[in-house]
């Protein structure tokens, strides 16, 4: 069951523009590791950072209260991009039985982010 959805849209030129202006800084402040090791292997990251803005955005539109941007990120399964969570989060999902889906999509100017937040059942219902 859905227990609800999150989307967002991000501007790739706005995120080349926050490179130029802050660079290193802001993308410590945005990104995790794993989220940075993924972008900058691109020769233009900038649409797979805006993906992950993207994604971090749709999330928490999901979300009954306030996340830092280093709370939740994308990782890498395959090919398949995956939602990760800081500790306190992921347990709380695992506590109410919730499980986060994920899409991603970038075209010319724009990332788009989709996240479902599904209400599964319990083991024996």
């Amino acid at each position: 069951m859905i227990q609800a959805i999150g989307t967002d849209l991000v501007d790739i030129d706005r995120v080349r523009r926050l490179l130029s202006r802050h660079g290193e800084k802001a993308l410590k402040r945005l990104f995790t590791e794993e989220e940075l090791g993924y972008a900058l292997r691109h020769q233009d990251p900038a649409p797979s950072l805006a993906a992950r803005i993207a994604a971090k955005e749709a999330f928490q539109k999901c979300w009954p209260e306030g996340l830092s941007w280093k709370e939740v990120w994308v990782g890498m399964e395959g090919r398949r991009p995956v939602l990760r969570f800081a500790s306190r989060i992921r347990a709380r999902l695992e506590a109410e039985n919730l499980f986060a889906h994920l899409s991603l999509s970038h075209e010319k100017g724009h990332a788009l982010a989709v996240v479902v937040l599904e209400a599964r059942g319990s083991a024996g219902g």
